[in-house]
C-alpha cells in the first residue's frame, strides 16, 4: 500500500492496521524517518527551522508502486506499506514510514531496507531546508547511492527459516 500525504501518521496505528487479522505474518520490520534539527553544512552543522518536501502527484505514487512491486517480487512478503509526507515539516516531524511484513524476519528486514534505500535515492521528492543562512535544496549523497547500490542484483525470493 502506498500513501503520499500532507497529514501526519501514527506508526503504531498503521502497523496495527497492516497486521490486523493476519495470522500468516511472523514479523514486521519498519522504519520511521524524522526531520533532524541539525544538518551538515560545510565543515560543521547548522540548525534548520523546517524542511519542505515537494513532489509531482501521480508520478510519485506510480514510482513508489513500482518499487513496492519490486520488493514483493524479490522477497516473500505478506504485506508492505509506504507512507511519505510532503509539505513543510519542522524538526521532529515524521516524514516517512516503511513497513514490511513476512512470515520470516529476514525477508521483512531486507525488503524494508531495500525500500528505504530506494526512497532515499530514487523517489521523486525534492527537499528544501530552511536554515539561518537561507534556503538550500538538499542534494543527493554518495553514501545514499552506495547503500542503494547493494540492491542492483536481484536475489531469489528470500524465505529464511527462523
Amino acid at each position: 500500500m502506498i500513501r503520499v500525504q500532507r497529514e501526519d501518521f501514527d506508526p503504531g496505528a498503521e502497523l496495527a492496521a497492516l497486521t490486523d487479522g493476519r495470522s500468516d505474518i511472523g514479523g514486521v520490520a519498519s522504519f520511521v524517518g524524522l526531520v533532524r534539527e541539525m544538518v551538515a553544512a560545510g565543515t560543521g552543522t547548522e540548525p534548520i527551522a523546517a524542511m519542505t518536501l515537494e513532489h509531482y502527484s501521480g508520478m510519485t505514487e506510480r514510482q513508489l508502486a513500482e518499487i513496492e512491486a519490486e520488493a514483493n517480487a524479490r522477497w516473500e512478503l505478506s504485506a508492505s506499506l509506504i507512507i511519505h509526507r510532503y509539505g513543510r515539516l519542522e524538526p521532529g516531524a515524521r516524514i516517512v514510514l516503511v513497513a514490511c511484513a513476512s512470515a520470516h524476519r529476514d525477508a521483512a528486514f531486507d525488503a524494508c531496507r531495500f525500500l528505504i534505500d530506494w526512497l532515499k535515492t530514487r523517489a521523486p521528492f525534492w527537499k528544501l531546508e530552511e536554515r539561518r543562512s537561507g534556503a538550500h535544496w538538499v542534494e543527493a549523497k554518495a553514501s545514499d547511492d552506495a547503500a542503494a547500490g547493494r540492491w542492483t542484483t536481484a536475489p531469489s525470493r528470500t524465505r529464511a527459516a527462523e
